[in-house]
């Protein structure tokens, strides 16, 4: 079915599953990559691109399968990064369009920033658009901001929950340029969560991302690592489930990824209150490497 225009976006149903994961793999294959339908525009010249989805209503089954994976008690109301679960199926057709200038894989998650207007409700219909702008300076190559808003019921309704995802492909990067979020300190207190080898594909089960370095030793280490890795929005979303209670409706949450978690492995979590929320942290209970730094901030 060909998508249709709505304003400044494009209409699709996100796709899901190993259909995603392919697309997304073709432009980093030898030959393949090169191939009309494939190849990757230029960097130079990309302005922009956008996707939003048909209204969705909230399935009660899904919420509370994150919520199980993720730490978070059943509600009413769905977890505060849980609409990126709604949003993931546009970002992977960004991503995997053309007209992006970046192959999906190797793309790393390196912030992720999200205001919850209001607490969204089970059984609620969302409008979900997505779109990425033009890439922005690093040091270490090039950034590339995806912007997620939810609104209530459709297009034109109120905005009600709102997300930045920051991704970096790595490369020439630009002199004297800078990038990225200073969070104040929060040092591990104590708890230790351990994490079992197969996370990654409990997560990928709920949030359709299926990378391979998320999955098994054999797949992780093609790309790179000694074996899987945690998802970066994991590791977020368990870190605000043991804050829940105690954030008010509406918040900002804002977190930087920093060093990956190996599965299976352990995790030390830390927080401390901070000027209108709380700063917190993930780091690696042995070494103190760190793994995320965050903070959240009512509004």
């Amino acid at each position: 079915m060909a998508p249709e225009m709505t304003g400044a976006t494009t209409t699709i149903e996100p796709g899901s599953g190993l259909s995603v994961l392919l697309k997304a793999a073709l432009p980093s294959i030898p030959v393949v990559g090169g191939l009309p339908g494939v190849r990757k525009a230029p960097l130079s010249g990309f302005g922009g691109l956008g996707f939003d989805r048909r209204p969705v209503t909230i399935e009660r089954a899904h919420v509370e399968a994150y919520a199980a994976v993720c730490g978070f008690p059943t509600k009413d109301t769905v977890p505060l990064p849980y609409p990126h679960m709604l949003a993931f199926g546009l970002h992977m057709a960004l991503m995997s369009d053309p007209a992006f200038p970046a192959p999906a894989i190797g793309t790393v998650h390196l912030e992720n920033s999200i205001t919850q207007h209001r607490p969204i409700g089970v059984g609620e219909t969302v409008a979900v658009s997505a779109h990425v702008g033009a890439p922005v300076a690093h040091p270490k190559g090039t950034v590339f901001e995806f912007v997620t808003t939810v609104r209530e019921n459709d297009a034109d309704g109120a905005v009600i929950w709102e997300e930045t995802s920051a991704y970096l492909r790595r490369g020439r990067g630009e002199e004297g340029s800078s990038y990225g979020m200073v969070f104040p300190d929060a040092p591990a207190s104590g708890t230790v969560w351990k994490l079992p080898a197969d996370l990654g594909r409990t997560y990928a089960g709920v949030s359709g991302d299926h990378n391979p370095i998320h999955l098994y030793p054999l797949t992780a280490k093609a790309l790179g690592f000694p074996r899987q890795i945690a998802h970066g929005m994991w590791t977020m979303a368990r870190c605000v489930a043991a804050l829940e209670n105690r954030l008010a409706d509406a918040v900002r949450v804002d977190v930087a990824f920093k060093k990956p978690v190996l599965l299976p492995g352990a995790v030390a979590f830390g927080s401390t209150p901070v000027d209108q929320g709380f700063a917190f942290s993930l780091s690696n209970p042995r070494s103190g490497a760190p793994h995320l730094a965050g903070r959240t901030t009512d509004l």
